[in-house]
């Protein structure tokens, strides 16, 4: 073996070993799909915003199948496809506003519409619920009782759930 791919090998085998590489993967995913016009928020960030803030909105917009097999605690379904605005118009235009779905994509694009109905402070949770459940954090079927199971909307896309039992028709 040359001395160029020993240097490779030896660079990205702590990844290998890590599981990193799937994270990268991840990443390069994500940023494929999504704008990043909707500002990112972390599972990590989003879990403490949970605990300090009274006036915080979670939108899932995910379609109605997957958030009946689970969704974040505390989340409201508004949809993707059937999304409408008469779903917020309760809302205060100052409130704290995260959308997710399955990856980022649907939230991002319902998230640019809260935008422009004039809500401004929209965050996109990144990696959706596939990077929450992957973070280890919790989530509940539709009579609020913690599950493992995550809808991962179809077979190609499961490969990104690490953690739970992957739901998909």
């Amino acid at each position: 073996m040359d001395k160029q791919k020993l240097w490779l090998l030896a660079l990205c085998f702590p990844l290998l070993v890590t599981g990193q590489v799937k994270q990268v993967d991840f990443d390069s995913m994500v940023s494929s799909l999504c704008s990043g016009s909707v500002p990112y928020i972390s599972a990590e960030e989003f879990g403490n915003l949970q605990h300090s803030s009274g006036s915080l909105r979670i939108l899932d917009t995910r379609e109605k199948e997957e958030y009946q097999v689970s969704h974040i605690p505390g989340s409201s379904w508004v949809g993707y496809e059937s999304f409408a605005p008469k779903r917020v118009k309760a809302f205060e235009e100052s409130d704290t506003i995260v959308v997710y779905c399955s990856v980022g994509y649907r939230s991002e694009k319902i998230g640019e519409k809260l935008r422009a109905m004039g809500y401004k402070n929209v965050y996109n949770l990144y990696g959706g619920i596939f990077e929450w459940k992957n973070e280890g954090n919790t989530v509940v079927d539709q009579s609020g009782m913690n599950t493992e199971k995550v809808h991962t909307y179809n077979e190609d896309w499961s490969v990104w759930l690490e953690k739970g039992e992957k739901v998909y028709e």
